[in-house]
């Protein structure tokens, strides 16, 4: 699931960052591994939450129209797909404010 790797991949950078800023971790100059941008990977995974929910928002309207091609469970399972997506959305970005704050907080 790309949600969930990019996802990890942005809590690993706010781990990284806070032990670097406060003192517990020193920069490896040896082993620099590819790092995507922190931007582009939280406005990649805020747009793959929107893609589920406009899915499960066209499922729903297509069997609320009687569509024959449109079955019940189909749309349940999408309606719980965008809601378990949107829920683990609103965790990140938690965390997000959350390490922000511990890092404004810090004495320099």
């Amino acid at each position: 699931m790309e949600i969930s790797s990019g996802i990890n991949q942005m809590l690993a950078q706010i781990r990284a960052a806070s032990e670097l800023a406060a003192g517990n971790a020193k920069p490896d100059a040896g082993t620099t591994a590819p790092q995507a941008d922190f931007g582009q990977l939280l406005k990649s995974a805020v747009d793959q939450v929107n893609d589920v929910q406009q899915t499960a928002g066209q499922l729903t309207q297509g069997f609320a129209r009687g569509d024959p091609d449109t079955q019940l469970h189909e749309v349940m399972i999408s309606l719980q797909k965008a809601n378990i997506s949107f829920q683990s959305m609103i965790q990140v970005r938690n965390r997000l404010v959350t390490a922000y704050q511990e890092i404004m907080n810090m004495q320099v």
